[in-house]
């Protein structure tokens, strides 16, 4: 084609260095323009066409593809392979030039196709995502590395082009940057190594809620991803954790709770010990019209009557043999309300005990579970477990402790003077 246009100028009077020259660049335009036809030709009815046909399919794959402009990509390609085929026909005879042209088309090439690889690996970790497993063993860390390996893998190949050597001829050097590119890569390497442990023991995945008070972490894991770990707290912060740190450094995990299928309620009241005392007769009339502990007062004191009868006991003292308490008939009262509570999960953990005495009384410690494990669900339960609990401690004749306030000195600072007044009067 050159040597027709060269003869067709010449014949036309055009000098012969002019013709070859004028030759040249009327063949470099025609390369332009099929280059720019093959573009326009890619984008405009392939691209169109295929993502018609992607938005009418009910697969997801294909619209992961789509979204993460592989395609769109991929189409770029067009346009230079169209150059890199025809640049030796319109710059034949000019060796520099198509070296050159040629060398920047690869090296275009070469980023084009890395782009599009990366936009499949982003594809493939976008469909993974709606997989179950997804959540337990995240591959964002994985796809970066991939990813990581990609790019270093074009450099060397757009290097090798530039420098006109071979990837091996690069590659046998490349021991001497080892140390250097250990240091660079520290926290990829060291965030690649803490992911596959994080993965192999299902140590945390999106969606779990972690505390790590380190990092002023507290609340659900958004993202795993190859050097650091999203967080986002309860007041709607974002954490960033270096992905090392969860295998060098505690943390704790909620996961279990969550899937256990209740959440622990572990809060205590503290009686004043004064208020602790035998129960009389008066007192049991009392305690039997509480319809969950009626049946359990029956019980007991036939229990104790039969044992202080077969003791021979001198029941003229409330001090000889056993007698019921205030507070014991209380835990009981606290055991039962929590049994009838439909909110409590009975087939765990459940206990109403008390703790070890201490300058602030007797605590009587609630150890339960709520079925709801949800946050705002669980302290309304909470909430109104101990609102009742702490109503219903004046009807077994028990005081909570507290320490006293400015309302209580006032009282006993006016108490002298009242019973002044009361004398003269």
């Amino acid at each position: 084609m050159l040597d027709w246009l060269q003869n067709w100028m010449s014949a036309h009077g055009v000098g012969e260095g002019l013709s070859l020259s004028m030759a040249h660049a009327v063949a470099a335009v025609a390369v332009l323009v099929l280059a720019a036809a093959a573009n326009f030709v890619a984008k405009r009815y392939i691209l169109s066409a295929l993502t018609h046909i992607v938005s009418r399919s009910r697969s997801k794959w294909d619209d992961a593809v789509l979204g993460k402009r592989t395609l769109g990509r991929l189409a770029n390609l067009a346009p230079a392979l169209v150059i890199y085929v025809l640049a030796p026909v319109a710059l034949e005879g000019l060796d520099l030039a198509v070296a050159l042209t040629r060398g920047a088309l690869q090296v275009y090439m070469l980023v084009t196709l890395m782009l599009v690889l990366d936009s499949l690996l982003s594809a493939f970790e976008t469909l993974y995502r709606n997989f179950q497993a997804a959540r337990e063993i995240p591959i964002k860390g994985f796809v970066q590395v991939m990813k990581l390996v990609l790019y270093f893998v074009t450099g060397i190949l757009v290097i090798s082009i530039l420098l006109n050597k071979t990837p091996v001829y690069l590659l046998s050097g490349i021991g001497a940057f080892t140390a250097v590119m250990m240091l660079i890569f520290r926290d990829a390497i060291l965030g690649f190594v803490a992911g596959i442990q994080l993965a192999a023991n299902k140590m945390v995945a999106v969606g779990d809620w972690i505390e790590m008070p380190n990092y002023g972490a507290d609340g659900d894991v958004l993202e795993v991803a190859l050097t650091t770990v999203k967080v986002q707290n309860w007041d709607k912060t974002i954490t960033t954790i270096p992905t090392y740190a969860l295998i060098s450094q505690s943390f704790k995990n909620w996961r279990g709770m969550s899937e256990s299928g209740g959440r622990r309620i572990k809060r205590s009241v503290s009686i004043d010990m004064n208020s602790i005392r035998f129960c009389d007769e008066e007192m049991l009339e009392r305690f039997a019209k509480i319809q969950y502990i009626a049946a359990y007062i029956e019980k007991k004191k036939q229990e104790l009557q039969a044992f202080n009868r077969s003791m021979n006991v001198d029941t003229a003292s409330l001090v000889n043999g056993r007698r019921m308490t205030n507070i014991g008939t209380f835990r009981a009262y606290v055991r039962a309300y929590l049994e009838h509570h439909p909110a409590i999960n009975r087939d765990m953990t459940f206990l109403v005990r008390q703790l070890p005495l201490t300058e602030h009384g007797l605590p009587i410690e609630i150890y339960v579970f709520s079925k709801d494990t949800a946050w705002a669900n669980y302290e309304a339960i909470q909430a109104d477990i101990f609102d009742h609990i702490l109503a219903v401690i004046p009807e077994f004749d028990l005081r909570i402790y507290q320490n006293p306030t400015g309302a209580d000195f006032r009282e006993l600072g006016g108490a002298p003077g009242r019973q002044a007044a009361a004398d003269r009067a």
